[in-house]
């Protein structure tokens, strides 16, 4: 159930760029306005998330779950009705706001399900989120738009209705009894503490997985065409998305001392290095491998942000500490990658475009070893 909930934070976003030949022309959207309708969910991703802690306190993070799938899966399938751009837009940032809004309940429910296994827990919805990005960008063209004739607007619909079924499923599992899951006093704070240094930690170090991986995203297809490597777009952006579901799984079941430790985060910063010498330097297969470490490593490091809050705080404090470090991480990316195209369009340089890659890997570098010492210590006091 964890996992198919973890799925349904992505699902409905990557349903989109699949169909956005189609939308451009039955809504006449110009370049502008696809990019937009591209990157509005991240923007509202960094603005919503500090919301989450408000919900799972009023809630409880099954509660909170509950909802917010219910309202993705609403407003995810309305957003072909029409069709009409108002409506396209508006029904995304609520789509938007249903995801940031339940995010931060999921290390509450990590930590209230699996007890001191939280890396475990951590490590299934977080890998039902990576799988989630790759399911229905991968099967919207060759198995979704054909059962539904050709219908860009349908196919939205039927992604959101996984989500709904997802929601009863949530509906109907008991929750354990006597745990602990985010839920807080009606007077008690809710915002994210700013002034908190593990909200800048964590964010920070969040916001080093999303400049990797949604920074090659966005940047891998326009530099292999600018360098002449058309060919190598799809087998880049794949490897990116494969490269990624290992780490998943190593960060549920590989101890915690092992994770957390100093020369983990240092591996991860090299790993991020070489992969982009591997795609600037040397192109062809190289690019390709570079893809999959990249993934690989923005994957690790995302999995490993996601277990630091139900690691390192009081259970009714988890999903206000995460919300924090969401809204600290997706705003630090959303920003910094489009800095990065315009120090592109500036430099008419391409590769300039990859250098937030680097400072991600001295993100990593430095506040990785900052947060080891949480992570490795922190699942024996939580088993107590």
């Amino acid at each position: 159930m964890l996992w198919l909930a973890g799925i349904d934070l992505r699902l409905t976003l990557l349903a989109v760029p699949p169909v956005i030949p189609l939308i451009h022309r039955d809504l006449a959207l110009s370049e502008s306005g696809i990019a937009a309708l591209s990157n509005l969910p991240v923007l509202t991703l960094a603005v919503s998330s500090m919301f989450g802690g408000l919900l799972v306190g009023r809630l409880g993070a099954r509660g909170a779950v509950i909802a917010g799938l219910w309202i993705i899966a609403f407003s995810s399938a309305l957003r072909g009705l029409g069709p009409s751009i108002p409506m396209l837009f508006a029904m995304t940032v609520v789509m938007g706001a249903g995801i940031a809004t339940i995010q931060p309940a999921f290390p509450a429910l990590a930590r209230a399900w699996f007890g001191s296994r939280v890396s475990l827990g951590t490590g299934i919805w977080a890998n039902g989120l990576l799988c989630g990005e790759a399911l229905s960008a991968a099967l919207t063209i060759p198995l979704v738009l054909p059962l539904v004739g050709g219908s860009w607007e349908n196919s939205f619909v039927v992604w959101a209705g996984i989500v709904a079924v997802t929601a009863v499923v949530v509906m109907l599992t008991p929750h354990p009894p006597g745990a602990n899951d985010g839920r807080t006093s009606r007077g008690a704070a809710w915002l994210p503490s700013f002034r908190d240094s593990r909200v800048w930690r964590i964010g920070a170090y969040q916001s080093a997985a999303s400049l990797a991986y949604f920074g090659a995203n966005t940047f891998f297809p326009d530099y292999l065409h600018a360098t002449g490597q058309p060919q190598l777009v799809a087998a880049c952006l794949t490897a990116l998305n494969v490269g990624q579901i290992p780490a998943s799984v190593a960060v549920g079941l590989v101890p915690m001392r092992i994770l957390g430790t100093r020369g983990a985060s240092w591996f991860m910063a090299a790993l991020i290095v070489l992969a982009l010498v591997g795609v600037l330097a040397f192109g062809g297969a190289a690019a390709v491998a570079g893809a999959a470490v990249l993934g690989f490593a923005a994957a690790y490091i995302l999995t490993l942000s996601f277990a630091v809050p139900a690691l390192s705080a009081p259970p009714d404090e988890v999903p206000r500490l995460a919300a924090g470090a969401f809204t600290m991480g997706y705003s630090i990316s959303f920003v910094t990658t489009l800095l990065s195209g315009a120090a592109w369009d500036a430099t008419h340089q391409p590769a300039v475009a990859f250098l937030p890659m680097l400072s991600a890997a001295l993100i990593v570098g430095f506040v990785g070893p900052q947060l080891a010492k949480i992570v490795r210590h922190a699942e024996p006091a939580v088993s107590r």
